[in-house]
């Protein structure tokens, strides 16, 4: 629920943040006749329903466990990841399609200074924001916001090309606006393709990485009366993890001893390893 919290204070604040941005930029694109700088702003603004798309997956991934759903609802929040990065890439490949149009037609007009100082404005705003979603993101383990953070970081990039394209423009190298458009657009669509193969493996079950995996063997090794390590599976199951494991114990301790020892490594796992929603440990008799 902690998590939860976080997760929506950070999406409220770049909510009232786009908002505003938006305004300023499709204001700035009219006045300044710059239609790169309009195009932004309505970039900016379909921001806004991104963020409350996180919203609605953080709200349903961290719903408990119930009846219907009995090891909780954490796999809704990849899906919801999957929509974002999809809305990635469709951005990606629009920014790519205006720019190259824009590249074969030549259709600029000069654009005036304040289109110029909205497209700065845009740039820092949109990087703090990409700075500030993505560790609150990292701290919840959420992707859904990791893909909001990456849109964030999306904008500042389209706003550089923006930025480049008015200069150009307003310098007399009209075809800078729609190159650096496309370049931003290749960067744009490799992030979206990278998230949705994320929030795909995070739905088939992949295994924990290398990384968990070494620290849960360390902490079995490390605990009392574990002789070695049978079996372990690890699964990924939207955030969080479950580990499923055999160890050996001494065939000669009674059921209680073996028992104990069982308890004693789910509650090390658990207890330790932040990630792991459960874990199951079954014991095999070491034959000396």
């Amino acid at each position: 629920m902690e998590n939860y919290k976080l997760g929506v204070k950070a999406s409220i604040v770049t909510v009232v943040v786009n908002i505003i941005l938006s305004i300023i930029k499709i204001a700035a694109g009219i006045i300044g006749n710059s239609k790169a700088m309009l195009a932004d702003g309505v970039h900016t603004l379909s921001d806004v329903l991104t963020t409350f798309v996180v919203l609605i997956g953080l709200k349903v991934s961290s719903k408990e466990a119930d009846e219907q759903h009995p090891y909780g609802h954490e796999k809704y929040e990849s899906i919801f990841a999957k929509l974002l990065s999809l809305l990635l890439l469709l951005t990606g490949i629009y920014i790519g399609y205006e720019s190259f149009k824009s590249l074969l037609y030549g259709n600029l007009e000069k654009p005036s200074s304040i289109a110029l100082i909205s497209a700065i404005i845009s740039i820092i705003s949109k990087e703090l924001m990409y700075i500030y979603t993505i560790r609150v993101a990292k701290k919840i383990k959420s992707i859904s916001m990791e893909a909001d953070a990456w849109h964030h970081r999306s904008d500042a990039l389209s706003s550089i090309g923006t930025f480049v394209g008015i200069l150009g423009a307003r310098l007399g190298l009209s075809a800078l606006d729609p190159i650096a458009g496309v370049i931003v657009s290749i960067f744009v669509i490799k992030v979206g393709a990278d998230l949705y193969l994320k929030s795909i493996r995070e739905l088939v079950d992949e295994s924990a990485d290398n990384r968990i995996i070494k620290e849960i063997k360390e902490l079995i090794y490390n605990t009392d009366g574990v002789k070695g390590i049978k079996n372990l599976k690890t699964r990924t199951f939207g955030n969080r993890i479950y580990v499923d494991l055999e160890i050996f114990v001494d065939s000669d301790i009674t059921v209680k001893e073996g028992h104990d020892i069982a308890e004693e490594v789910h509650d090390v796992l658990e207890g330790t390893i932040e990630d792991i929603k459960h874990c199951m440990v079954h014991i095999e008799p070491f034959i000396k």
